[in-house]
């Protein structure tokens, strides 16, 4: 029996490109025993305001350079939680399903947690759950993964008895197909397009946090919408 398996940082509250892989794959691994990465959807990710795309980053802790994500904890001393919840009434409340998903965000941000993977865990638990999505999630924690690169990710498949690895359509540029094929493992590209959706706040902007279409879609609409791209 094929195992289709995703492998991937628990990013902060995804676009939809994330969740629509998710609905090819059977198992996701997040890989939180990986070092941290500045300047990446990690703790950060964009909404659509009246002003066009911004981006709400979630506060962390100071920390040194070679930190794994499991490891990278929030900060109370900044009330990002707050903040964010503003922004996104002011620029959402007069999104059609504005009622039906602001009170969800608001749960989410209310989830109690010390560590950055943590509130990304269950946020996209929660998102997979309006989205319809059933899939298993597990730690590369829990796996006693080694290597770099393209060697950890083969290691962290091989652990959970992979056939098929679904890659998002950016490795292409730094990833080895090879190497795993030489491992046994078939990898599958994603092939995303970005489907245009009506949005308030003006033209269309993609590559929003998937908040942005359940806002302006609902959820109903939302399932459909990343089963058909």
């Amino acid at each position: 029996m094929e195992k289709l398996v995703v492998a991937h940082q628990a990013e902060f509250l995804p676009y939809i490109g994330f969740f629509q892989r998710l609905l090819k794959a059977n198992l996701l691994i997040i890989a939180d025993s990986v070092q941290y990465e500045k300047q990446n959807f990690q703790n950060r990710n964009r909404i659509k305001t009246v002003r066009g795309a911004k981006w709400m980053t979630a506060s962390i802790i100071k920390h040194p350079v070679e930190t794994s994500i499991n490891q990278i904890f929030l900060s109370n001393t900044i009330d990002w939680r707050t903040e964010h919840l503003c922004l996104i009434r002011e620029n959402y409340k007069d999104a059609p399903f504005y009622n039906q998903i602001y009170p969800i965000i608001v749960e989410l941000y209310d989830y109690k947690c010390e560590k950055l993977v943590d509130f990304n865990i269950n946020s996209i638990r929660k998102l997979c759950e309006l989205l319809e999505i059933n899939i298993d999630i597990i730690l590369s924690s829990s796996l006693d993964v080694h290597g770099k690169k393209d060697d950890l990710i083969i290691d962290m498949l091989q652990k959970v008895g992979a056939t098929a690895y679904i890659s998002g359509d950016g490795a292409k540029k730094y990833s080895n197909p090879k190497s795993f094929e030489a491992a046994g493992i078939n990898v599958i590209w994603q092939n995303f397009k970005h489907p245009v959706y009506p949005q308030v706040n003006g033209d269309f902007l993609p590559y929003m946090s998937s908040i942005d279409l359940l806002f302006n879609c609902g959820i109903q609409e939302s399932q459909k919408i990343i089963r058909d791209i």
